[in-house]
């Protein structure tokens, strides 16, 4: 993989499904630049870790899609966001 900061995740919960179920092992790399359309792992200042697909990331917010519909996007003000970190690899 070629970055000796990535480390692996496990999936939790099914909202990223059919991509990611639960159980499933995601590599992120915190070295990797995040990019619109990028699946990523969000770190919030209250302690929630969610895997989402970026949609955006501005100064004032982070927007975030999953993939199952059952589940509204997510806009987090930036300021509440410890860390980003893009999907590098996962298990499938």
């Amino acid at each position: 993989m070629g970055d000796e900061h990535a480390y692996a995740l496990e999936i939790s919960g099914d909202s990223m499904q059919p991509l990611y179920r639960e159980g499933d092992i995601v590599i992120v790399s915190p070295a990797a630049m995040p990019r619109r359309g990028d699946r990523v792992v969000v770190k919030t200042r209250d302690g929630e870790v969610l895997a989402k697909e970026l949609v955006r990331m501005t100064p004032r917010t982070v927007d975030l899609r999953s993939l199952n519909p059952e589940y509204e996007d997510r806009q987090i003000p930036a300021a509440e966001v410890l860390w980003v970190a893009r999907i590098i690899w996962a298990t499938q």
